[in-house]
């Protein structure tokens, strides 16, 4: 009886199988890497009920990061300024600005400003911000250059393995205490040392098991 099927066909269904696990293999791939917060968060920069520019207060007019965030050293979290905050200045600076409608608007109704989240972490993770300002990680560290910035974005991951990376070596990444809200400041040529003495002074040893940040 004559062959029906040339002989290259009985490698079909290897071939077969092969290029299915390649393909589910470049499936999972391109979901672990472009689907991680580096490509999915880094850049976010939402639109808001004011358009705000950090560039100007930040930047040029050198507002400190405390004066609108200010329990950033006493909190877990890093508060959004009130509106009272803002019309400090604002009762008396820019009074007829259209772009400032909202803030007024809020400030005689008493209904808070619906700023949109930017930064934000997993609800089974833990973070507190007073734990790493007060050793001397720098508010740049982590939000980038914000005095730069006129719409601020998300500039870092804020995975775990980028969170990961600085626990297990934070030298390159601490600073004065009282430096921590200058987004211009840049570690010196004893840096090293400096970071050893900091880290010996305030006992800094982060951790690294699973219930320090999932709680």
């Amino acid at each position: 009886m004559a062959q029906l099927f040339p002989v290259w066909a009985n490698n079909m269904p290897k071939r077969l199988l092969l290029a299915v696990i390649l393909l589910l293999l470049s499936v999972i791939f391109g979901f672990w890497y472009y689907g991680s917060p580096k490509h999915t968060q880094v850049g976010y920069a939402p639109e808001q009920p004011i358009n705000y520019s950090h560039r100007l207060h930040a930047g040029e007019l050198g507002i400190d990061c405390q004066y609108c965030h200010s329990s950033v050293k006493q909190s877990p979290h890093a508060s959004i300024p009130s509106t009272e905050t803002c019309m400090t200045c604002h009762s008396q600076i820019g009074t007829e600005l259209a772009s400032l409608e909202v803030l007024r608007e809020s400030w005689e109704t008493g209904k808070p400003i619906e700023w949109v989240h930017i930064h934000k972490l997993a609800g089974f993770a833990y973070f507190n911000h007073s734990a790493h300002v007060n050793v001397g990680i720098g508010c740049a560290t982590c939000h980038g250059r914000v005095d730069r910035m006129e719409v601020v974005m998300q500039a870092e991951p804020l995975s775990m393995g980028w969170c990961l990376d600085c626990h297990n070596n934070p030298e390159p990444y601490l600073r004065p205490v009282e430096e921590v809200t200058n987004m211009a400041w840049e570690p010196g040529e004893n840096h090293a040392e400096f970071a050893q003495m900091i880290i010996s002074k305030k006992n800094i040893n982060p951790p690294i098991y699973c219930n320090a940040c999932h709680r």
